[in-house]
This record gives structure tokens, sequence and C-alpha cells, in this order.
């Protein structure tokens, strides 16, 4: 049974548009906001707690997607097509936007992991977002976020991901912290940048490591690339000088995945 809401300035209404566009309250609330059914579908099968659904009258989502949030303990609400758009944070909404937990992990639930991506400084939420699904696809166990970071409950990453935002483990930490916790592990950890020392990934053992892809623009830190164990390139023989972010960490996840070539 759905609630009826006709105003904008219902606190639901405002509490939504706040998480959508506010990372603060999103982090104090421990709550995200997505949109569409298939987004809702994705949450609710990954087991995350998804706290209110608001639907247009004319939204396009399954009824046994809204009993099952409903039976999951989500409280639904209903609302004029004109009302949801305010909330929504697309041009052309989907007709269901709803509020859920934000999935973030802690460094230390991590421990075991052996493949793991390290994000430094990455700022456009579509190269997190597609860096977050390749992840997912590729099976690494999870990732951190690094100084700098675009929030990855913002709901331009998270609608980017496809719904890998729900299933794989995101921890923040400090470059520092994260060099440290990945020495505790005993995993390696290579830079992606281009540097005198720098060498091919083909040469490097990556069934086991931690790889860093830093700023789109700056690349990595002088910080991270004195912390890391070594720095890698992925070789080129065409005529451009670099890689999009997410396109050389696609490539990167590719080879880690097949264990990476040979120690060195």
């Amino acid at each position: 049974m759905s609630t009826r809401i006709e105003s904008r300035e219902n606190a639901l209404v405002k509490r939504l548009a706040k998480l959508s566009a506010d990372r603060k309250f999103r982090r104090e609330t421990g709550e995200m906001v997505c949109e569409g059914g298939k987004m809702l579908d994705e949450a609710l099968s990954s087991g995350i707690t998804v706290h209110a659904v608001l639907a247009a009258d004319d939204a396009l989502v399954s009824t046994a997607v809204l009993h099952s949030a409903e039976q999951a303990g989500a409280k639904l609400y209903s609302c004029p097509p004109a009302l949801l758009a305010k909330v929504s944070n697309v041009k052309t909404p989907q007709g269901v936007v709803f509020s859920c937990a934000r999935p973030m992990a802690e460094l230390e639930s991590l421990a075991g992991a052996r493949r793991l991506m390290v994000l430094e400084g990455l700022q456009d939420p579509g190269n997190l977002g597609t860096i977050m699904r390749t992840a997912d696809a590729f099976a690494l166990d999870g990732m951190i976020l690094c100084e700098g970071c675009v929030d990855p409950t913002s709901p331009k990453v998270v609608r980017a991901t496809m719904g890998a935002a729900f299933r794989l483990p995101i921890a923040a930490a400090g470059i520092e912290e994260t060099a440290a916790f990945l020495h505790r592990q005993g995993l390696p950890l290579y830079a992606a940048a281009l540097g005198a020392d720098s060498v091919p990934v083909t040469q490097v053992d990556l069934h086991r490591a931690a790889v860093l892809i830093g700023n789109e623009g700056r690349g990595i830190s002088k910080k991270a690339a004195a912390l890391s164990d070594r720095q890698i390139i992925i070789p080129m023989e065409g005529r451009a000088e670099s890689l999009n972010a997410s396109v050389a960490a696609s490539i990167l996840m590719y080879e880690m995945s097949r264990g990476g070539g040979e120690t060195i």
C-alpha cells in the first residue's frame, strides 16, 4: 500500500532531493538516492536496505519489484510525474526514485583480497562509475578511493555502474593508510604512471596485486609514486600519448583477471 504525495514541500521529496545533491548529507545519513526500476531490482537482489520508493503515476516498473521492496521493509509512495521530475537527477526521469543504504565498506573488510583497484584524485563521475562496473565484471575483490575522488554514491556515479555499486566493496582511505594496509596484506601496489623506471604491465605479476590509477589530468601524486612498489605502463604502438582513465583502468583490470605477466 503506497502513500500519496502531491506537494513538493513534502518531507520525503525534500529529503530525496537533498540526498541527490549533497555529498555531506549522504555521508551523515548513511543513505544515497538511485533511480529506475532496474536499479531498484538490483539493490534488492544485492541485499541493500531500501528505505523509501517514490513512483510516478506513469512509472514503468514491475509491480513485483515494488512488492519485493515493500516486503523487504521499504515504504512506498506515489506522486504525479511532474513532482518526481523535481527529485530526479536526469533530464528524462525513469519514473522511480528510491533511497537506500550507502554501501561503503571499511578498509579492513578488504583483508584477504587478492586483486584491488586503488584510485586517487579521480574526479569524473562517468569514469568512476565505468571503473566500478568493469571491476565488478572482472570480479575484482574491491576498490579503495583515496584523496580527491568523486563520491562513489553520487547519483551520476551510481547510474554509470549499472548496479555494480551495490555489489562491489568500496572503501575510502588516504593513500598512506592504503599503502600501509596493502603492505600488511602482502599486496604490491603498482601505479599506472610514466616514469624513468616504469615497466610494461606485461612484465609484472598481477595475480595478487593492487593497481593505482590517478587523476584524469595530473596522474598520480608524488606521494603515491613514492609509496608504490613499481610504476607500470600500458604499451601503445599508436600515436596517442595517453588513454582515458577508465579505459586504462579497464585494460589493467583485464590484465589482472588474466594474472598479469611474468614477475621480474
